[in-house]
């Protein structure tokens, strides 16, 4: 075949798939599907995380407004504000605290806060995707304050405490069961 015969022959089906796909009814693309439980689940978990990675976010920031003022005298007055006596319990705290981050250098806190804000941020995107990385990260960062949780529960018994304790163990057996039935039915496209 010549290369005239062959580029009029190109033309030719080229003019002909052209005119098909200009005659075909338009491809919308497929209705969503219905969410289901554990889906809905995952997404109000990934607003909670991305929730938390904001509010560190806007504490850092916070933060950082009240680099050149003194601390210690921000949370005395602060304390007394509320008529709170300084050497009670919660108030004696925040006033050790404010000493600690006074004595800490100021790029060591704000590593850790652009660390803590990346991690729940992240996170939030994998659950939100339903991405099997975002759920263990979910259930590693979840699980890890659960120790943390016991202990503040059985020193300082309180229904808050009990509550939050619960929710935190919640979250990291939905996490896990997700990523178990994940495994046990790999037909769900997930990267």
């Amino acid at each position: 075949m010549r290369a005239s015969t062959r580029r009029r022959l190109c033309r030719l089906t080229l003019c002909v798939n052209l005119a098909q796909v200009m005659h075909e009814p338009p491809r919308y693309p497929a209705e969503p599907a219905e969410l289901t439980v554990q889906d809905r689940a995952l997404k109000v978990i990934a607003v909670f995380e991305a929730v938390k990675g904001f509010a560190a976010l806007a504490s850092g920031i916070g933060f950082l407004s009240l680099l050149h003022h003194d601390l210690r005298h921000l949370a005395l007055e602060l304390v007394g504000h509320f008529g709170v006596d300084p050497t009670q319990h919660y108030p004696a705290l925040l006033l050790h605290y404010v000493d600690v981050l006074n004595n800490t250098p100021v790029n060591t806190v704000i590593f850790l806060a652009l660390g803590y804000v990346t991690i729940r941020l992240v996170e939030a995107w994998g659950l939100w995707y339903e991405r099997p990385w975002g759920e263990v990260l979910g259930a590693l960062s979840s699980g890890i304050y659960v120790p943390f949780e016991l202990r503040h529960l059985y020193h300082r018994p309180s229904v808050i405490s009990g509550v939050v304790l619960a929710l935190n163990i919640l979250i990291v057996v939905f996490l896990v069961f997700q990523l178990r039935s994940q495994r046990s039915a790999p037909h769900k496209r997930r990267e």
